[in-house]
């Protein structure tokens, strides 16, 4: 495990895989439930964070972006200031087109909205992300096989999390298996751990909801599915991220693993631990453990003191917005162990207050079913609008390179010039040298495998708001809003640059003529690309490889060197 923020020599000086790999130590703290300063470990990952920006490599910083989201929304004290971050990363999954990211993202934004009390909108939150994993999803390899395996089990788990908070047990299931199938393609022990983590949090709680509908039957068997999977966390436990004690066990240091064997069989074996964990148990599990103890507790005959522990979570808890399910299990379970008269011999009184309870689950039901079927609802509705958005954009899209088309570029365009004013717009033309001779030496297939890494490349070396765009054959526009005309040259020299430099397998040699222009005010579109036709003749002329810039002060092209509308 590596030391603490005082011991880190200086970030540039680590790896990529480093600070994603420290990123996951700090989040993995959280995950654990440990009531250390949470700013502490908030302000590292930041400083991670601005290291993944600085480096600028999209799925490293997305990965950043996710775990600095993902502390926050731990619980209620963070959560608040946390909307920033959120849209920051789901910005960025949407920008670079991460589409597990994104959806991780919309998960995360649901945990937000769950901490703040705004339960319907993160039942839109979490439709939105299931929406998006309905699809058929092609491995992202640019994180490697491995890593999105783990990434695809983590988005999965946060909507599952999401759904269990809402009381969407069924639905919650059903992801967390789809999850586990995710888990099983090389995952390491400690998201193993996580994994059986989560599922243990989402059998207690829906265990304590049937006790709560009168089904005593099928909330013991939950109770016992939790104690399975808290039995099988030991092993990858020891291998795992969290901080631990290895002179002892899971269920010794970790709350939800301790209560899970305690729901299952409530003995007074259990008591002197679930005490030292109530101690440290975070928000949620901080409910599992108290009724847990106070069931261990009854168990021994010591209904006062089981009485007292429950008050005493209540207190604590408060009535969290996010814990509304599992705040009413604990109120009914002060009202069960109050129901012992004090002069009946612990036989046990019919209250009036449980006949409430009984008919206020009914409704509850009936609420749950509503919210299933309003998940499924939009759910279906947003997966239709995917559909049709794919649809619109094959019609913008080249389907060879990825890039806009003719027609996205021309719509763009039309946009940018019409706001045209205080603000400039850069534009230039890019074709490719030597490209002619890829096709002739060797096959339209590794013409079309130039065209694609080129086209990557550019696009990965410009920033998020620039579009470049595939004008037809070996051309390509590029639109850089905002940004005169020397700042664009030299970015368009970067982008020339990093194409030159690529492996002689992969670009084949070829490189770009680039010309650039600004807009002038009242411009057509046509004549700006012809004089940046005209300047990428120029840098052809030269002898390839160049970026050649046309001011304003010089005079119009000719008409022979014109580009074609």
């Amino acid at each position: 495990m590596v030391g603490e923020r005082d011991d880190l020599v200086a970030l540039d000086e680590r790896s990529d895989a480093w600070l994603v790999g420290r990123s996951r130590e700090l989040l993995a703290i959280t995950q654990a439930g440990e009531r250390a300063d949470p700013g502490r470990h908030i302000d590292e990952m930041d400083r991670l964070l601005d290291q993944a920006r600085q480096r600028g490599e999209e799925r490293m910083v997305g990965q950043l972006l996710r775990a600095a989201t993902a502390i926050r929304v731990v619980d209620s004290s963070t959560a608040e200031a946390a909307s920033d971050m959120v849209e920051e990363f789901l910005d960025h999954a949407r920008r670079n087109d991460l589409l597990v990211l994104q959806a991780d993202a919309h998960a995360l934004r649901g945990l937000r909205l769950l901490l703040i009390g705004r339960e319907d909108d993160a039942l839109s939150e979490v439709a939105v992300g299931l929406a998006m994993l309905d699809e058929k999803i092609a491995p992202d390899l640019g994180f490697g096989s491995r890593a999105w395996h783990v990434l695809m089990a983590s988005t999965l788990m946060d909507l599952g999390t999401v759904l269990g908070q809402l009381g969407v047990y069924e639905t919650a299931d059903q992801v967390m298996k789809k999850a586990n199938r995710h888990i099983r393609n090389g995952a390491g022990s400690h998201d193993i751990s996580v994994h059986l983590l989560t599922r243990t949090r989402l059998q207690l709680g829906w265990g304590l909801r049937l006790e709560r509908a009168g089904d005593a039957t099928a909330a013991a068997e939950h109770f016992a599915e939790g104690a399975a999977m808290a039995e099988a966390i030991e092993l990858p436990f020891r291998e795992s991220l969290f901080r631990r004690r290895n002179d002892q066990t899971a269920a010794e240091q970790m709350p939800v693993i301790g209560a899970a064997h305690a729901l299952a069989n409530p003995a007074d074996s259990h008591i002197d631990r679930m005490i030292r964990l109530l101690e440290i148990s975070p928000p949620r599990e901080l409910i599992f453990v108290g009724i847990a103890l106070a069931r261990c507790l009854e168990k021994s005959g010591m209904v006062e003191e089981a009485i007292k522990t429950v008050g005493a979570v209540q207190k604590r808890m408060h009535s969290s917005p996010s814990e509304q399910g599992l705040y009413l299990c604990l109120v009914r379970e002060f009202t069960r162990l109050s129901e012992y008269g004090p002069n009946d011999g612990g036989e046990r009184t019919v209250s009036a207050l449980q006949l409430y309870v009984t008919e206020l689950e009914a409704q509850l039901s009936d609420d749950r079913k509503s919210r299933k079927a309003t998940l499924d609802t939009r759910r279906e509705h947003e997966r239709l609008s995917r559909r049709h958005g794919t649809v619109a954009k094959q019609a913008l899209q080249d389907p060879l390179t990825g890039l806009p088309n003719r027609r996205a570029l021309d719509e763009r365009l039309a946009e940018l010039a019409a706001e045209i004013g205080d603000k400039p717009l850069a534009i230039a033309l890019v074709d490719l040298d030597g490209f002619k001779g890829v096709n002739d030496r060797m096959s339209h297939a590794d013409g079309d495998d130039v065209l694609r890494v080129i086209a990557s490349t550019v696009r990965d070396t410009l920033r998020g708001s620039d579009m470049v765009a595939r004008y037809g054959g070996d051309e390509f526009i590029v639109l850089l809003p905002g940004a005169p005309l020397t700042p664009a040259t030299a970015a368009l020299r970067r982008a020339a640059d990093a194409v030159n430099a690529l492996p002689q397998d992969l670009s084949r040699g070829v490189t770009l003529s680039v010309g650039v222009v600004s807009l002038r005010p009242g411009e057509s579109a046509a004549r700006a690309l012809a004089r940046a036709d005209a300047a990428m003749y120029q840098a052809k002329r030269a002898g390839g490889n160049d970026v050649v810039a046309i001011s304003e002060e010089e005079p119009e092209p000719a008409e022979e060197t014109a580009a074609t509308p």
